[in-house]
């Protein structure tokens, strides 16, 4: 009889081990991501240099207590009295805020809600999301999930790639194209999110992009911009180069750029500052995610959203976010360390409000 007893509550044991396996199963297939073809992540990578990344920590709120206002997500996915937000996304929005409040960097952390950052907001009315795009940190997966969300096509893979930045046919609008009562009403109840990068290494992928590679054929960029650049900054005037990244960080350090800017057009968005493309003090931002920690944070954009049922983000090549600590000390070692400096006054402001360090380079 014992013996039986004993071999009734081994087998109990083993049943409740497959049933928190099972579990676990099923919850980490839950939150896997699915998506291909992600922007940019085709081309040939640079030897990367693993950094530490934060881990994402969940905040479990007892019942009848609740986040402060400014905490809680605007999306659909937090019902009920279990809320559950990783700790990281709160700290960031706790930064950005007390950044924003920091009178010494306010010429750096404001600017004026315009038609510009308007333009850089695209609308998803179906689902109430909003996003802003900052070009270089791989926003074209996330104009193709609105492009689904908004009905233009039933999945990612259906969207040809010369309609993902084609505004006329891609079912995309603009925050702009709203009456300004429409706008306020979008700003004040839609979930809102963008997604930032270390500063440096986005200008060297911007650099990379329209003036070395040019992968999208846009001549304009090597043909109008890269001479203008040239005439006013390139030191050696008899150099015969295309743009060098010294030329680039020349003029984007120096304080009377906006001449330069204004011949440029809208063309200057792959460069200028979040806080430019964004106004991220004084749009009131749902979720902030960071392009090191994107396989953490695009699944928690598309719950916060209420989307994740829906569609998911597309799968990200290990390593690929990475930031590259050696592709930025190589692109920055040939260059004086005045006009460096003068290129991290310009883009303090997006240093301080995102958390990223001041790199070493410039404290040596």
């Amino acid at each position: 009889w014992l013996m039986s007893d004993n071999m009734h509550h081994q087998w109990l044991l083993l049943a409740a081990c497959f049933w928190v396996i099972f579990m676990f199963m099923v919850a980490s297939k839950f939150i896997t991501l699915t998506f291909k073809d992600p922007d940019g992540y085709g081309a040939k990578q640079e030897p990367l240099i693993l950094t530490a990344v934060t881990k994402v920590e969940e905040v479990h709120v007892p019942e009848g207590k609740h986040w402060p206002e400014e905490f809680q997500p605007t999306g659909k996915a937090f019902s009920g009295n279990l809320i559950r937000q990783p700790l990281v996304h709160m700290e960031r929005l706790e930064l950005l805020r007390n950044v924003c409040r920091d009178t010494a960097l306010r010429n750096l952390s404001h600017t004026a809600v315009s038609k510009f950052v308007l333009d850089r907001i695209f609308v998803c009315d179906k689902h109430k999301i909003l996003f802003c795009q900052t070009p270089k940190v791989g926003n074209t997966q996330w104009k193709k999930v609105l492009i689904v969300l908004n009905g233009a096509f039933s999945s990612i893979e259906e969207i040809p790639e010369n309609i993902v930045h084609d505004h006329e046919k891609n079912g995309l609008p603009r925050l702009s194209s709203f009456s300004d009562s429409e706008i306020k009403k979008r700003l004040s109840l839609y979930f809102k999110f963008f997604i930032v990068r270390d500063p440096f290494e986005r200008l060297i992928s911007a650099f990379k992009d329209k003036f070395v590679h040019n992968p999208r054929f846009e001549p304009w960029y090597r043909h109008e911009i890269a001479p203008g650049i040239i005439r006013k900054y390139r030191k050696n005037r008899t150099e015969t180069k295309g743009l060098q990244f010294e030329d680039f960080v020349r003029y984007l350090g120096d304080p009377n750029h906006r001449w330069l800017d204004v011949q440029f057009g809208d063309h200057i968005i792959h460069w200028v500052t979040y806080v430019e493309l964004c106004a991220p003090c004084e749009i009131t931002y749902s979720v902030i995610g960071h392009h090191e920690t994107l396989e953490d944070d695009a699944p928690y954009i598309l719950k916060a959203a209420g989307i994740d049922h829906l569609v998911s983000y597309p799968t990200i090549p290990p390593g690929i976010t990475v930031y590259n600590k050696t592709k930025v000390e190589r692109y920055f070692s040939g260059i004086s360390k005045r006009d460096i400096r003068r290129l991290y006054a310009r883009f303090e402001g997006d240093f301080k409000l995102f958390g990223y360090r001041e790199p070493d380079f410039l404290l040596n």
